[in-house]
């Protein structure tokens, strides 16, 4: 079994108006980059029964998002987070992406698999949309897993540079979920310190400073964050996947490169296969410099091929 890359043909609709970070060619060129590689399987996203969603968001959100798209022009649901008419399929396909790599990894179609989608996800709490995330895909993925495939224990590891706070908030109080994050403390969403540690310990954040290169943030990797879920003993990884901790990113001050995501998504890899029958879906969160994401997912992939 290999890798999959699994898109939707709707992603580039999603359209957030002239200089928003968050723009349709992040994902057009990471596949364009990834088309290279002649040994992924590619795999598009899934149609889905929308009350998947309110096992993670609220009814009354997921209503109003729903209620929200516009048929012409922008809409700001937040500050940061703008939608087109384009963007209800985006944002519906970017879910549908994740079940169908679900189900692509449970029918043993493929090993393992990355999500190239957008909008992004993992700023979206249970009831409101933030940081440029309307749906939260991976916790969604999660609470499909549960309740589809009846996993017990599940983890997801986040390296985009800004905390999670969406995801950590949804699985506080869950001793089966376990979320643990480096990111770059003082910054967007201001949440993520240490001592956010979750209902049972299943939380585990690691924030770092400003000019943080690929030194601390393996070490961070080896001493505290693969200890913690070697304790936790998950049945499958999820991987929130921002490549905006690159030494070139516009949003942020970390000093990673392309060679510190194929180390990270390695690293991971190695325990699914070790810990979890290799079972490890990854998703694009955020990476805002083109040329610097598209070289970091394809380095992400390569981390994911055995």
């Amino acid at each position: 079994m290999s890798t999959a890359i699994v898109t939707s043909d709707t992603s580039i609709n999603h359209e957030t108006g002239l200089g928003h970070p968050e723009k349709p060619d992040r994902v057009t060129t990471i596949i364009k980059n990834l088309k290279k590689n002649k040994n992924l399987i590619w795999k598009k996203n899934k149609k889905f029964d929308s009350k998947i969603l309110d096992f993670t968001h609220t009814p009354e959100y997921v209503e109003q998002v729903e209620n929200s798209f516009p048929k012409k022009g922008l809409v700001f649901l937040d500050a940061d987070t703008i939608i087109s008419p384009g963007s209800k399929d985006a944002t519906y396909d970017a879910v549908g992406s994740i079940i169908s790599a679900i189900d692509g990894v449970e029918n043993k179609e493929f090993k393992n698999a990355f999500c190239a989608v957008r909008p992004p996800g993992h700023h979206s709490e249970k009831e409101k949309s933030m940081g440029f995330c309307i749906y939260n895909n991976v916790a969604v993925g999660a609470h499909y897993l549960i309740d589809k495939y009846k996993f017990n224990k599940i983890a997801i590891i986040d390296f985009d540079v800004h905390h999670g706070n969406g995801t950590q908030k949804m699985f506080w109080n869950d001793p089966n979920m376990f979320y643990a994050s480096t990111h770059q403390e003082g910054i967007f969403p201001g949440t993520g310190f240490k001592e956010e540690t979750g209902i049972n310990n299943n939380i585990v954040n690691v924030p770092l400073p400003a000019g943080t290169d690929s030194l601390l943030f393996k070490k961070s990797y080896e001493d505290i964050i693969i200890p913690s879920l070697e304790k936790f003993s998950p049945d499958i990884i999820f991987i929130s996947a921002g490549f905006d901790a690159h030494i070139n990113d516009p949003l942020a001050d970390f000093r990673l490169t392309k060679d510190d995501f194929y180390w990270i998504t390695k690293k991971l890899n190695d325990f699914a296969s070790k810990h979890c029958k290799g079972k490890l879906i990854s998703c694009l969160e955020g990476g805002y410099n083109i040329k610097a994401l598209s070289e970091s997912c394809l380095a992400h992939v390569q981390g994911l091929i055995l």
